[in-house]
Formats: structure tokens, sequence, C-alpha cells
């Protein structure tokens, strides 16, 4: 089983530097790395420091996820921040659950024994309210439906036809499919630490209506 650390990244130069220290390359088996046209020398890091670095052609995070997967030879894939939200030491814990069997494991904010030192009011209750939503309306059990750090099999991308391209909730999109189609999931404890550095690229606003979207177009349309 092959692994894939997939980290989508604009403008991380400072968190870049103290977090890609502590990944271990012999965790994974190849680290793709899809910069959204950085002018802080976040590119230049990574491709001076050996990475598999592309500059990304498309817009967004689901742009990234796509140019990603054109290029990625894993089984799991694996989306890691190097802003400081995503601890490194859950890599192996992540690749572990799947080999159990699992084809999605989330690194929790919300469940027990974890908690989120990034968040505000208004993030922090937006994840609450839509992980209820997605709960409610598809019979999950969730703790956090939007954090990116996750580990999932790459074969349920086809499996669950995920085709969001444009709009910023590939992430959300996954998890309810996985739900309908009562896929194995898991969670795990994931602290999310402050970011390093850098300015957050999520829009509350855009970003709110983009999952409100997705569920209303899973509830309605694709089964």
């Amino acid at each position: 089983m092959k692994t894939t650390l997939f980290l989508p990244v604009r403008n991380e130069i400072e968190g870049s530097r103290a977090i890609m220290p502590r990944i271990k390359k012999e965790w994974v088996d190849e680290i793709i790395v899809v910069d959204g046209n950085s002018t802080d020398g976040t590119y230049e890091y990574f491709r001076d420091n050996g990475y598999h670095v592309i500059k990304q052609k498309s817009k967004g995070l689901a742009g990234a996820y796509w140019e990603a997967l054109e290029v990625t030879t894993g089984d799991v894939i694996i989306p890691f921040s190097p802003d400081g939200n995503s601890i490194p030491d859950l890599i192996p814990v992540l690749i572990e659950k799947i080999r159990e069997g699992y084809d999605l494991v989330i690194a929790s904010r919300y469940t027990i024994g974890a908690k989120s030192e990034d968040d505000d009011l208004i993030t922090g209750f937006g994840n609450w309210m839509f992980t209820k939503l997605i709960n409610i309306l598809f019979g999950a059990k969730y703790t956090d439906v939007l954090v990116m750090y996750r580990a999932f099999r790459r074969d349920i991308i086809n499996l669950l036809e995920i085709n969001i391209e444009k709009l910023p909730a590939l992430e959300v999109q996954l998890i309810i499919r996985c739900a309908k189609r009562k896929l194995k999931v898991a969670e795990i404890p994931g602290d999310e630490p402050k970011r390093i550095g850098g300015i957050r690229k999520m829009n509350p606003i855009l970003n709110g209506s983009a999952v409100l979207w997705v569920i209303l177009k899973e509830l309605f349309i694709w089964h």
C-alpha cells in the first residue's frame, strides 16, 4: 500500500520552514506539493529542498486536489497543511488506521481528546452546525466534517464519483458520500495548533455557502 502526502500551499514559507523538518520521509512513499502561485519563497523552498512541487494552473483548493491526483501514485492520500494547523506526528497514525481496513480516517479536532486552538467563534460554530446537519440528514456520527487533515483510499474517489472541481467543499462531498455508501470511516483525535505565519485563506461566507450548496445537492440529487 503506497501512501502520498499531498500539500496544497500558497505563501506558507514560515510554516513550511518550521513544519517540514518534522516530517520523516520514510513515513510515506511520496510527497506532492501543489503551489498556488506563492510570492514569498514557498515554491523555491520546496524546490530547493528536493520535494516534488508543481505550480498550480487551476484555482482554489479543489483545483489543487485534482492537479495532485493527476500525478500521485499512492493508494492512500493524506492532505496536509504545513501552516502549523496539522500535527506531523499524526501521519503514521492515520496510515495505520487505514491499514486496519478503513476507507477514510479523519483527524478530528472535536472528538474526545482533541481541541482546536485556531478556530474562532464563527469557524467553530460553522463546523458544529454543518457537522450536526450532515449527521442528521445522512445518518452519520462525525465530530468534524470540515477539517482537511485526513487519510483516504484513492479508489473511493472513483467509487463515490467525487466531482467538485471549483468549489472549496471537496472534503464535505467525500464525507457525505462515505456516509451514504456506508463505507468504513474512523476518527482519531487531532489537535489543531495555531497557524504559523501567513494569513488564513478560508473565507467563512464563501466556504460556508459552498458547504451548504453541497449538502443540498447531496440530499436531493446524488444517491
